[in-house]
């Protein structure tokens, strides 16, 4: 029987050009709702430019971006977008970055409460009360109930990590992105995070994961895909491009993983 159900998210042909360099040439996957992507592939492979690009922190220079079966962004069009849209469109993707990236005067509660309070104000609907609650409900989920008042200078990299994805998850996004969720933390630290991200994929939050975690990723991930230079070299299952790759680069680059 054919199998119409619609991806959360579609991506077709994505572009993107820093003046006379291609960074991602004719970038195309799908990724279906609670469902987990893995990116994974050489520094300088594009991978986070691809993050970033689905997130509009860039503006790729071709190709249609959809989420569920809405076209939220044609290279074609952008000029006609406002920037009322391009922030509605952004909150489609919650993003985690490397560095955690939390505002340093506020506590890790206040953090997570802050775009939601922004959104509110622009947009009304939810109550300081109702941000709150749900907030506080994140970082309890994040192992974190005991240090909502924490400063960030007062956590360790682990517990940062962790107050950014709750404040990620604060907007409830369709998608939830990682760009090297543990490239910044120490070992001992790396496994709380990846815990956590196990945690919502096992929820089936519908997540990308840039990741250079080749176990977490065959673990964790429904769909994998390789880049190289730009391009998608493969993808497909965990055990599909891990334990039967079929491009000789594919093969090169997990040996070392191995």
């Amino acid at each position: 029987m054919e199998n119409n159900t619609q991806p959360m998210l579609e991506v077709k042909n994505i572009e993107k050009h820093f003046g006379s360099t291609s960074v991602l040439k004719d970038i195309s996957f799908s990724l279906e709702k609670g469902k987990a992507l893995a990116i994974i592939g050489s520094s300088g492979s594009g991978k986070t430019t691809l993050l970033r690009c689905l997130n509009f922190l860039e503006t790729p220079t071709g190709g249609t971006i959809e989420v569920m079966g809405k076209t939220i962004f044609d290279a074609d069009q952008m000029n006609r977008l406002s920037e009322a849209e391009l922030r509605k469109n952004r909150l489609h993707f919650g993003m985690v970055f490397q560095s955690f990236n939390l505002f340093p005067q506020y506590t890790a509660l206040e953090n997570v409460m802050l775009a939601p309070k922004l959104a509110a104000k622009q947009n009304g609907g939810e109550t300081v009360e109702e941000i709150r609650k749900r907030a506080e409900e994140l970082l309890d989920q994040m192992g974190l109930s005991n240090r909502m008042d924490n400063y960030p200078h007062q956590l360790s990299g682990g517990q940062q990590q962790r107050v950014a994805i709750a404040r990620a998850l604060a907007l409830q996004p369709d998608i939830l992105c990682f760009d090297e969720p543990t490239s910044a933390l120490d070992p001992e630290l790396t496994g709380e995070v990846l815990k956590v991200i196990r945690s919502l994929a096992d929820s089936h939050t519908t997540m990308i994961i840039v990741t250079h975690e080749m176990r977490f990723a065959h673990d964790v991930a429904d769909q994998v895909i390789f880049m190289d230079e730009g391009i998608i070299l493969e993808q497909g299952t965990p055990e599909e491009v891990f334990e039967h790759p079929k491009n000789e680069r594919t093969k090169k680059f997990l040996e070392g993983y191995v």
